[in-house]
This record gives structure tokens, C-alpha cells and sequence, in this order.
């Protein structure tokens, strides 16, 4: 019998899809560092402060009290009340228990709601620049991604003539993504509304991606589309506790959406990966219900660096970027540095340039091309002044 090749025996959904490119370089930055090279990393997705001490303390406190055993498959009824109260203290919107479903982390959400309401055949509008995995969702649930690109100049936000061109009889979901991975992007209410008229009435959910709502800039609010009283039946809210309290690790997502879809989430969820870890359910409660002035205290510190990066990083020649308004990225168009050589070597696109800065000058960024912006790269500013300092002189050095 000859040799098992992948292209005969893989399904057709999974050699559709691409690997995360953010996990990729960081994995390869690791692999330097280990091999002891001093390299500045600015690709990671996740804050560099650790765990509040309160949200450590309750996750301890479960493991003592012996909370270690499966729970309901859709969140405990502690969590679920917590993640209620937040959404009406921070977002502005109200949901019933049984209209919220607690999964393994953000991406789990996403993917359980994209898997409960695609089928072949269906489209998914997805503006460009995106985050990494919603192509690849949308892929892997059966459906095809209908890729929209923003431009710089209208701050990487989609608008409502674009997105009204893009709409055809088996466009099924709208993905929002505000903050926006990886541009820092945020929608006002105003953009939201406008966005939300096109659609009105046309039987198109809306996949609301709002992880990094607490982390906004300069008075900034995100506005939930699920704010609309008659677009909010077919609004699906996804967010976590993975970037405002530091809990990557922990896995804690969730997802507010009516009573069926939250259903057909759980249905999905309890033949995969059932519930979410016990005890990190229970750091969780303590993330959403504690004392919230650490996540105001990272904000600020977060907008200091933001204000650096912006400011350094448009100091270079060939280097142009958007303020960003929200999340922790900045995405500067490297547009005016591709064509040209350095170290020898000529930038074609963004990858070249990533693994040039990589390889050649040790600062891990995340080309473009992952989020459907190969003019671009992604540079995190979840790390120290003085590691965001190094990394500028670095890149400043790169392309003298």
C-alpha cells in the first residue's frame, strides 16, 4: 500500500485553511529566545500583566473547595449572572440567563456560532483588514468568507456602501469587529447605526466580536449593534475575559445572543468540548464582579504606549499609521518600504518584511497578509516602554 498523502485523505474543510500566522511567529520567537537569541517580541495577542490577584485568589479558592468537576455545559448559573451584570454596566445591553453560553475561550464562541448557523452555499461578509481565524472559521463551518477591504483613509472602518455591494442572496452573517484586531479600529454609534440600516430587514445576522471593549482610547466607546432594539434578535455578542483581565490562559469566552442560537451553541458544545474549566468559571466571576479599577489602571497604561508607538513608528521614512482608538495593536502600512532592498534582501510583501526584522534585527512582528493586508504589519504593544523602545530602535535601524 503506498504512502497516506494529505491532499487524498484530509477533508476538503481543513486543507481549505490556513494556520494562524499570530500563533506561527510566536512560536518561531519562542524557539530564538530559547536558542538564546535577544528577541523583542510584538506579536503576541494577549496583555503582558499578569492575573489580577483577586481573579488568582478565586480560581486557588476552587481548587481547595474541591470545584473540580464537570459543570453545566453552557456555564455555571454564577458565571452566567456575572456576565449579565457586565453587559449591562459596560455595554449597554440586557440578556436573559438562557441567552448566554460560556465557552473554552473567545475563538470557541466564534466558532460554535458560525458552525450553529452556516451551511454550504452561505456567505459571510468579513471586512479587511480581519483577525487571523474568521476566514478560517467561516471556512470550517462550510460556508465561503466574502472579503471587503477597508482603506486607510477611511480608518480600516467598513461603510455602508461597501458593504451594500457586497450583499447577495446568500449573504447569511455581517462579522463586527470593534475594537478591531488588528487595526484598533472602533466603530461609533453613528457607523454602527449606518451599518445597521443597510441590513435591516434583510434577514442578516451580525457576529459582533467584542473582546476588547474595555480597552478604547481618548473618551472612546464601542457601540453593540445589540443596542438596537430591532436589529438585536439577530445580533450574536461574543467576548471574554482573555484582554481586559489578563486571563489568555484561563480560556474563558462567552456568547449572548437569543434563546435558539444559544441553543444550537450549546448542542455543538456538548458533543465537542463540553463546559468551560470549572475553576477558571469561577476566577472568571471574580474578574467580571470584582473591583474594576485595574482594568482602567491598563488602559491608561496601555494609551501611554499606544501614544508612543503611534508617535516613533511615523517617524520612520516608508512607515504611515492610523491612531488607533481601541485594543492593543497598531497596524502601520509598510506600503512605502516594499520594492526596496535591505540587508541585501528585496521586501516584496509584508512576510518579507516580518521575517527580515525577524531573523535579521530580532523583533517578531506578524505580517500582513494574515489579516488580509499584505501592505501591512501587526505590532502588539502589550509589553514594557522600555521593550516598545528597543523594538522602534531596532526597526529604525532596519530600514536606515
Amino acid at each position: 500500500m503506498s504512502s497516506a498523502t494529505p491532499e487524498k485523505y484530509l477533508s476538503k474543510r481543513v486543507l481549505s485553511m490556513q494556520e494562524s500566522q499570530t500563533m506561527k511567529i510566536t512560536g518561531l520567537a519562542k524557539k530564538m529566545q530559547a536558542e538564546g537569541k535577544d528577541i523583542v517580541s510584538l506579536s503576541a495577542g494577549e496583555p503582558d500583566f499578569p492575573t489580577p490577584d483577586n481573579v488568582c485568589q478565586a480560581g486557588i479558592d476552587a481548587i481547595r473547595s474541591g470545584f473540580t468537576r464537570y459543570t453545566a455545559n453552557a456555564g455555571i448559573p454564577e458565571l452566567k449572572k456575572a456576565i449579565i451584570s457586565k453587559l449591562s454596566r459596560d455595554n449597554g445591553i440586557e440578556f436573559a440567563e438562557n441567552e448566554i453560553i460560556v465557552s473554552n475561550g473567545g475563538k470557541q464562541t466564534l466558532a460554535n456560532a458560525f458552525l450553529a448557523l452556516c451551511q454550504e452555499g452561505d456567505e459571510v461578509i468579513v471586512p479587511a483588514p480581519y483577525w487571523v481565524s474568521f476566514p478560517e472559521m467561516v471556512r470550517l463551518a462550510g460556508a465561503t468568507p466574502v472579503i471587503v477591504d477597508t482603506t486607510i483613509e477611511a480608518g480600516y472602518k467598513l461603510t455602508p456602501a461597501q458593504l451594500e455591494a457586497a450583499i447577495t442572496p446568500n449573504t447569511k452573517i455581517l462579522v463586527l469587529n470593534s475594537p478591531s484586531n488588528p487595526t484598533g479600529a472602533v466603530y461609533s454609534e453613528a457607523e454602527v447605526r449606518a451599518l445597521m440600516q443597510v441590513i435591516k430587514g434583510r434577514e442578516i445576522f451580525v457576529i459582533s466580536d467584542e473582546m476588547y471593549d474595555m480597552i478604547c482610547y481618548g473618551g472612546v466607546r464601542p457601540f453593540s449593534p445589540a443596542r438596537i432594539d430591532e436589529m438585536k434578535p439577530w445580533v450574536i455578542v461574543s467576548n471574554g475575559t482573555s484582554k481586559s483581565y489578563s486571563m489568555t490562559g484561563w480560556r474563558i469566552g462567552y456568547l449572548a445572543a437569543p434563546k435558539w442560537i444559544i441553543d444550537a451553541c450549546d448542542k455543538i458544545q456538548s458533543q465537542t468540548t463540553s463546559n468551560a474549566n470549572s475553576i477558571a468559571q469561577k476566577a472568571a466571576v471574580a474578574a467580571l464582579n470584582g473591583d474594576q479599577s485595574i482594568v482602567e489602571e491598563r488602559r491608561a497604561e496601555f494609551e501611554k504606549r499606544r501614544d508612543f508607538m503611534f508617535r516613533e513608528l511615523n517617524s520612520i521614512p516608508g512607515i504611515e499609521c492610523t491612531l488607533p482608538e481601541g485594543a492593543f495593536y497598531i497596524f502601520p502600512s509598510i506600503k512605502g518600504l516594499l520594492g526596496k532592498s535591505f540587508g541585501g534582501k528585496v521586501m516584496n510583501d509584508s512576510a518579507d518584511i516580518a521575517e527580515y526584522l525577524l531573523k535579521d534585527h530580532y523583533v517578531a512582528t506578524v505580517p500582513g497578509d494574515a489579516f488580509g493586508a499584505p501592505e501591512n504589519l501587526r505590532l502588539s504593544y502589550a509589553a514594557s516602554i522600555e521593550e516598545l523602545t528597543e523594538a522602534v530602535n531596532r526597526i529604525r535601524k532596519a530600514f536606515q
